[in-house]
């Protein structure tokens, strides 16, 4: 047998990844960790790429988004449309869960984290790379990314409500 027919698949291994390891994995300390937050934050804004910074933002919801949403669709279509479909079901949940609180339409989340979604994939095509940069220059361009991505989806939002 050759090695492509001995390795299990991605997909087997992350099916036996628990919440906790992934979180412990994600973040470097165990779950409930009062360092999490501190951790997630260092290292989403460091990270050397907009695709790097969601490997590393809110393991906890990344690792629902992962398992149930994301793995599914990879299983039916091209990686990059599955990771932007990921993103907008996020979205379309954040939508509900503010429309639910302050019930009134919320067309916020969805568009922003389809943008989100575009700007990790065109990242991630174009080969970005900040990890030789320093932390304050990986902070900034994430951080920067995040307001780019917003500002279409509040101009979006307002035009609709």
């Amino acid at each position: 047998m050759n090695k492509i027919q001995t390795e299990k698949p991605k997909t087997r291994r992350w099916q036996r990844t628990t919440l906790g390891q992934y979180v412990a994995m994600r973040n470097g300390v165990p779950l409930g960790d009062g360092r999490s937050l501190r951790n997630m934050l260092q290292r989403s804004f460091g990270a050397a790429s907009f695709a790097g910074f969601w490997q590393q933002w809110n393991p906890i919801w990344g690792y629902g988004l992962g398992r149930y949403v994301h793995a599914p669709l990879r299983r039916a279509l091209p990686p990059a449309v599955a990771f932007i479909l990921t993103f907008a079901i996020s979205g379309g949940l954040h939508d509900l869960a503010t429309m639910a609180v302050s019930w009134s339409p919320a067309f916020l989340f969805t568009p922003w984290f389809v943008l989100l979604g575009m700007g990790a994939v065109l990242g991630r095509a174009a080969g970005m790379d900040l990890g030789k940069r320093p932390f304050w220059v990986r902070a900034t361009v994430n951080l920067a990314y995040l307001l780019v991505c917003l500002l279409p989806a509040l101009a979006m939002r307002n035009a609709i409500l």
